[in-house]
């Protein structure tokens, strides 16, 4: 038997009924807006649209509800706006439509283009914030790609759908090994996420770093640095749902995300502005919870499903890499590249700290006789960090540890061993490395990865 509607039931049901809503800006602050009128209406995440005094729009996202008051923060300046503005509710806006026309294309974080001629959109519509791929039935991490880096070939190996943190202060070549990165990876496409990036920086990036055929294979999402918290945020989930969009499809996507302390520190500017108490360094406590929902929607699909293959940096204010967004992003990511600032200083690059760096593909991305290698590299980089002081100061004498003399000899050609390129595969870097280590030995067998990629 059909219920009957009662007057407040059919109130109801008429206030959920249309696509748009509309309410009116009580207060603002200058970075956020209190919007009355939208109870029953509107939720959380849904966007509105304000027509100013001044006849300029402004976008803001409903980050809070309290009561029959909406707190909405803006995606750009809240400049002209005022009290009794009307605020239309617009939840379409909330989607990302990408498209196979985005690739070699720049975008903003609302999917417009960025550079010259029209940007196809999709025929579906991607949530911007959508709920990672069932962890039980996610595939395992895939076959060991090349990288063109000597350094990631072995020591530090990546294979499809890892999630890898590449962790640096400023000024050390981070961008740079990220262009390598994307210019390296065997991938169908590569979606580059530029969050709170300089503008200049932008350019430069996809112009000098990237080059004209990485572009080619590129979608880059770009949110720059004078733009809002939210707008960064935005620009965020757009690339990972392009991402997701392209993986979807059963392509091998390869995600460069520079960085994720930026978004980190946005969320942190709207969890405050929204009543959230701040916690350690002032980052609100839900900041974990933010960031391991973004990183888990990367990595591995489903069966039938391709893989997202994932770098994401992350800036160490001072080179200090256990403050707190650092620490709390290693415990989610299958591996870190720590790049070392005294290793920029004298000239060598990648400036990667091999000590300090883990693959967490390892043991599995290689064979018995790659581990062995590699750990017999490690050892030798262990031995001659630990008596790198005394060597210096001048109080070692050659003969007095078998150990230290060997590393002694073999350093200065594995430090330049890890600076080099090669065009030739992950089988050319082990070969290089097994002659360093092992003079005149045969290279060790491949691993069934390394072999699956042919």
């Amino acid at each position: 038997m059909t219920p009957s509607l009662t007057p407040l039931k059919i109130e109801k049901l008429l206030k959920t009924a249309g696509p748009r809503r509309y309410g009116v800006v009580t207060a603002t602050d200058g970075l956020s807006l209190k919007i009355a009128g939208l109870a029953g209406y509107a939720a959380l995440g849904d966007t509105v649209m304000v027509a100013t005094v001044s006849g300029r729009d402004v976008r803001a996202k409903i980050v809070a509800m309290d009561g029959d008051v909406a707190t909405g923060f803006a995606y750009g300046s809240l400049t002209g706006a005022a009290v009794g503005n009307v605020a239309t509710l617009d939840r379409a806006a909330g989607d990302a439509m990408p498209s196979n026309d985005w690739i070699g294309r720049i975008v903003d974080p609302f999917g417009a283009p960025m550079d010259d001629g029209p940007l196809g959109l999709g025929e579906t519509a991607m949530p911007l914030e959508h709920p990672a791929p069932n962890a039980a039935k996610r595939k395992m991490l895939g076959a060991r790609l090349s990288t063109g880096l000597c350094a990631l070939d072995t020591l530090l190996p990546i294979c499809r759908g890892q999630r890898v943190g590449l962790f640096a202060g400023s000024g050390v070549g981070k961008s740079s090994l990220l262009g390598d990165i994307a210019n390296g990876v065997d991938c169908d496409v590569a979606v580059i996420a530029m969050i709170g990036e300089r503008g200049r920086e932008v350019r430069a990036f996809i112009e000098d770093t990237l080059g004209p055929e990485g572009r080619k294979k590129s979608v880059v999402i770009a949110s720059t640095a004078d733009q809002s918290p939210l707008a960064k945020k935005r620009g965020a989930h757009l690339a990972m749902a392009t991402a997701e969009y392209f993986r979807d499809q059963g392509k091998q996507v390869l995600l460069l995300f520079d960085s994720l302390t930026r978004y980190a520190e946005s969320h942190r500017e709207i969890a405050l502005s929204a009543g959230e108490a701040p916690s350690l360094h002032a980052f609100p406590p839900s900041t974990f919870r933010t960031i391991a929902q973004l990183v888990e929607r990367s990595g591995p699909g489903e069966e039938g499903q391709g893989d997202i293959t994932a770098v994401f940096s992350v800036l160490v204010a001072g080179s200090d890499h256990n403050e707190p967004v650092a620490d709390m992003i290693r415990g989610i990511l299958d591996g870190h590249i720590v790049l070392e600032r005294k290793i920029a200083e004298r000239g060598r690059f990648p400036a990667i700290d091999v000590s300090r760096s883990v693959s967490r593909s390892l043991p599995g991305a290689a064979s018995e006789e790659e581990n062995a290698l590699l750990r017999e590299a490690r050892a030798v980089i262990r031995a001659y960090e630990d008596s790198e002081t005394i060597v210096r100061a001048g109080l070692y004498a050659h003969g007095a540890d078998a150990q230290i003399d060997r590393a002694l000899e073999i350093w200065p050609k594995l430090d330049q061993l890890i600076s080099e390129k090669t065009e030739n595969g992950v089988e050319d870097s082990y070969k290089r490395l097994n002659a360093i280590i092992h003079p005149g030995a045969k290279k060790p067998a491949m691993s069934a990865q390394a072999s699956a990629l042919g």
